[in-house]
């Protein structure tokens, strides 16, 4: 795996909005001060997550994207693919008020010596949280730069160890007809609960993370709280959201895009601009912020891997990306 060659850009040199300047300008100032007196509660303790509340972070490993600006917070949290809470984009915004996202358990199981009920606020404290600012490319052809707040995964997997016989990580969301509107009454989009698959070396990437924030903020419920897969280099639609289940399998698991309609959605999802979905090309993206309504907006080649080919190309050596969509 050959590395990462651009130079390191701090979100906070590149993001279009003030306030999240000012928030990590507040941040290092309480941590600071939090450090020098000796004073508990700068942040809030973990065991009173909030959704929208400033989390303490540290630099992650990878530099943001130098030829994108990050999306704003309003764009990312209004416009939003959530189908639990509803098929139009402002539907999760619009609808989720009522799921609970605190207190959350998530199952780490399957094929690993240690398997374990985790408590989402036991492991935020076990593990830096990281800002991670990626591109996000959505099979439908727009695109947003997110500055999330996460942990590894592979650091997540690590504290059930897998067995050798391990090929696969299996997601699991959550199913609360009472809360998540899309998945009660008639003409229910998909079958639930969403679920979705990645190798085990694809989920042990460097890159690979489960998000528990973003713009340094807990998650809001429209964008997957509490906690939510992002693989930079996929499709958007491989970033489950709201995750109650992580199994270590030996069979490659399903993935509820590709159950629904398999000639169009495959297994791997890896962005590729020369591959067209059956209903679209794939060659280029609408910036979503850049202005222009639903069918405007600002038009960019996609790259493939959505830009991340130098870290990840070398885990499909010898594949047809063409055959394995």
């Amino acid at each position: 795996m050959s590395a990462y060659k651009p130079p390191h850009i701090p979100a906070s040199e590149i993001t279009p909005e003030h306030l999240y300047l000012k928030r990590r300008t507040l941040i290092a100032g309480l941590a600071a001060g939090a450090t020098f007196l000796g004073a508990p509660g700068a942040f809030a303790a973990a065991d009173d997550l909030k959704q929208g509340e400033d989390l303490k972070t540290v630099n992650g490993p990878f530099p943001a994207p130098a030829d994108r600006k990050v999306t704003s917070y309003e764009d990312i949290t209004h416009y939003n693919n959530f189908y639990e809470f509803g098929t139009g984009k402002e539907d999760p915004y619009r609808n989720s008020e009522r799921f609970q996202p605190y207190p959350w358990t998530f199952e780490i199981g399957g094929m690993v010596q240690k398997p374990q009920t985790v408590d989402i606020e036991t492991l935020m404290t076990k593990f830096p949280l990281e800002d991670r600012v990626y591109r996000m490319r959505c099979v439908e052809a727009w695109s947003m730069v997110i500055p999330w707040v996460g942990i590894p995964l592979k650091s997540i997997i690590d504290m059930a160890e897998p067995t050798g016989s391990a090929k696969y990580v299996a997601f699991e969301s959550v199913v609360r007809p009472k809360e998540m509107p899309g998945q009660s009454g008639f003409g229910q989009p998909m079958p639930w609960p969403y679920v979705e698959g990645l190798r085990l070396d694809e989920a042990n990437h460097p890159l690979t993370i489960i998000a528990v924030g973003l713009y340094g903020k807990t998650l809001l419920n429209q964008s997957g709280a509490p906690m939510r897969l992002v693989v930079p280099w996929k499709y958007g639609f491989k970033g489950i959201k709201s995750i109650t289940k992580i199994t270590l399998t030996d069979k490659q698991p399903p993935n509820s895009w590709n159950l629904l309609q398999s000639n169009e959605y495959g297994f791997y999802a890896n962005v590729n601009p020369d591959v067209p979905h059956p209903r679209w090309s794939q060659a280029s993206e609408r910036v979503i912020g850049s202005g222009g309504g639903f069918f405007g907006g600002e038009r960019i080649p996609t790259l493939k891997f959505n830009g991340y080919g130098d870290e990840v190309a070398s885990l499909y050596a010898g594949m047809d990306l063409t055959a394995n969509y």
